[in-house]
């Protein structure tokens, strides 16, 4: 899941704006509304912007409260409930409810992402699919999003930006033939893989999941996965275009702490950006800061910046000393990445009840 395969957009630069009177003042005060702003994005997206909370579906009023960080209303985690299927996979009382095929799907999926008390190889590549999917759409250029595009273009998974998601396209594109005359398509396979892969890791979140995305053959735009090499400072920019502030790429960028790298140094191929690149803990966030990081630990120049950055230092430190609070982060800004490029939301079926319990 190395960070030039991850979920990072084109590159831009920020030019300060400038002023004859005080212009170091006033460009710091420039800067800190700036890193405010992105830090409390909160913004809607697509059709909740517009519809009132009177013809919100249950989806609908889930995922909106989730967006705009109302957590005394709904967690962006749900850690108990079980769905069980009304009936066997083909059977009429299955067809009729829209979670049935996917609590088949969900088992079959964290069967193959569990190793020996660990998530595995074919997890991480599900997780980085999923960021990859969604995270080729804009605010302001438009185009991309959770399509399923990846997998089910010509031309988009032969790109360098997606070296290494093969064996999980590959594996997505299998399910999708089993499962498809039932009803599923890619774009919500691709999702649904990358929250069941979480949270099959050893304290993984157990986020919302939602399906009801509509599938493209279109490639998605090209150039919108940024170089291992960014500068934090281009990294919060970007991730503001898509909605995303800075604590909220903080927690993303933390799924490195399943993260194997094969493609940045060929010389330190299978090298982890944390010591349990099996479990889904807080390691990647203390490592990445500490004077003295594990030998065998890699670390992309793009995570040091952003781990240095001020206006990311309160997050990361926070989500270094708390597993759960970063669960949580983590599961709330992957649903609002989910979503991206989805303009029906308020369409969409809530069916967290089919993924394993967190472990």
């Amino acid at each position: 899941m190395e960070i030039k395969n991850f979920f990072l957009l084109t590159l831009t630069t920020l030019s300060p704006g400038a002023s004859r009177a005080h212009p170091g003042m006033l460009e710091a005060l420039a800067g800190c509304s700036r890193a405010s702003e992105k830090r409390d994005t909160a913004e809607l997206l697509a059709d909740l912007k517009t519809l009132p909370d009177s013809a919100l579906s249950p989806a609908g009023w889930t995922i909106k409260n989730i967006l705009l960080a109302n957590r005394a209303a709904v967690s962006p985690q749900d850690l108990s409930t079980v769905y069980k299927p009304p009936g066997p996979l083909g059977s009429s009382e299955c067809r009729g409810d829209t979670c049935c095929v996917w609590k088949y799907i969900a088992d079959a999926m964290a069967a193959a992402f569990q190793g020996k008390k660990q998530c595995n190889e074919l997890a991480r590549q599900a997780v980085r699919l999923g960021f990859h999917d969604a995270g080729t759409w804009s605010k302001s250029l438009g185009g991309g999003g959770a399509d399923g595009s990846v997998v089910l273009s010509t031309s988009e998974l032969a790109r360098s930006d997606n070296r290494g998601l093969e064996i999980a396209a590959a594996r997505m594109a299998g399910w999708y033939a089993e499962f498809h005359s039932y009803g599923v398509g890619m774009a919500d396979l691709i999702q649904v893989g990358a929250t069941v892969a979480t949270v099959s890791c050893p304290l993984g979140p157990r986020s919302r999941v939602f399906v009801g995305r509509n599938d493209s053959i279109t490639p998605a735009p090209s150039g919108r996965l940024p170089s291992v090499d960014a500068d934090a400072e281009s990294l919060v920019e970007l991730f503001a275009d898509k909605t995303i502030g800075v604590s909220e790429l903080v927690a993303l960028v933390g799924a490195h702490t399943a993260s194997v790298q094969r493609f940045v140094d060929p010389l330190r191929v299978g090298s982890p950006q944390d010591s349990t690149p099996g479990t889904w803990d807080v390691l990647f966030y203390n490592q990445m800061i500490s004077a003295n990081p594990p030998a065998d630990v890699f670390q992309f120049p793009s995570d040091l910046a952003l781990s240095r950055y001020s206006a990311a230092h309160e997050s990361w430190q926070t989500f270094a000393n708390g597993q759960a609070v970063w669960n949580d982060a983590y599961a709330a800004a992957y649903v609002r990445l989910s979503v991206l490029g989805v303009k029906h939301i308020n369409d969409l079926t809530e069916c967290t009840g089919v993924l394993p319990l967190a472990h």
